[in-house]
């Protein structure tokens, strides 16, 4: 039975190794529930290895992964699915040629009767673009007529589908302009609102700063700090990003 008091996902001591390769080496990570954690750190720090692990694709060497306070093997996206993560990565994986409602329920089609329920289908597809706050407003157009915005805005809406607790999103606002970046913030803070713990991995800081309430560091497949998102400073979270200084779980320089 799951402590109550316990964090939505707690990652302890997680190792990867690809070959020779050290890609995480006893990564530590905490999300709350109705909490945006960023995940941060130049290019192969780790982020998308740890996002792989969380969501499924991967299964680590070392350490442990608890929901609710229970330790699970999410050897597969499916048993991610199946305990409540979801997530959407840079790809997307959305079929160009079907429409908005087949793409969220790509995988999960409704069926009464034998036959595909699109009325059903379609009244949660536009619930669940909803519970986002919007933003595409024809459910019947195929996916490669819509804006960077309103894609990622299908895909989110895809992970609603199985009423996750925890949503991993990497690099979300990347190549979209300024205006469809600000619709995909919008649409983490809906997250948020459901109750929805998030994993936000992002470059851009200004970003993370806008949505996160805390931002972990990683730096070659290892914690360098973490940082609360309002307070911190800039300064302390770039050091920490270039190895130029070392941080603890406070933000506190080591």
């Amino acid at each position: 039975m799951s402590d109550r008091g316990a964090p939505l996902l707690e990652l302890c001591g997680v190792t990867k190794h690809f070959h020779a390769v050290e890609a995480l080496v006893d990564a530590e990570l905490v999300v709350e529930r109705r909490e945006v954690v960023a995940l941060v750190g130049d290019n192969a720090a780790g982020k998308s290895t740890l996002a792989r692990i969380v969501s499924g694709v991967y299964t680590p060497d070392a350490g442990v992964v608890r929901l609710d306070g229970e330790e699970v093997s999410l050897s597969t996206p499916t048993e991610a699915f199946r305990n409540g993560v979801a997530a959407v990565f840079q790809e997307l994986a959305l079929a160009e040629n079907l429409d908005v409602i087949s793409n969220i329920f790509l995988g999960h089609e409704l069926v009464r009767g034998g036959l595909l329920d699109i009325d059903e289908m379609t009244r949660q597809s536009r619930a669940f673009l909803d519970q986002l706050g919007g933003g595409v407003p024809n459910l019947r157009v195929p996916v490669s007529e819509l804006s960077g915005g309103q894609r990622q805005c299908v895909a989110i809406a895809r992970t609603l589908v199985g009423s996750p607790r925890l949503v991993v999103l990497d690099e979300p606002t990347a190549s979209l302009s300024v205006a469809q970046s600000a619709q995909v913030l919008s649409y983490i803070e809906h997250l948020r609102e459901l109750r929805v713990g998030v994993i936000f991995i992002s470059h851009n800081l200004a970003d993370v700063r806008a949505v996160a309430d805390r931002i972990v560091v990683l730096r070659h497949g290892r914690n360098n700090g973490i940082f609360d998102a309002a307070s911190s400073r800039y300064e302390d979270v770039i050091a920490a990003m270039t190895g130029a200084r070392r941080f603890d779980e406070n933000g506190e320089p080591r």
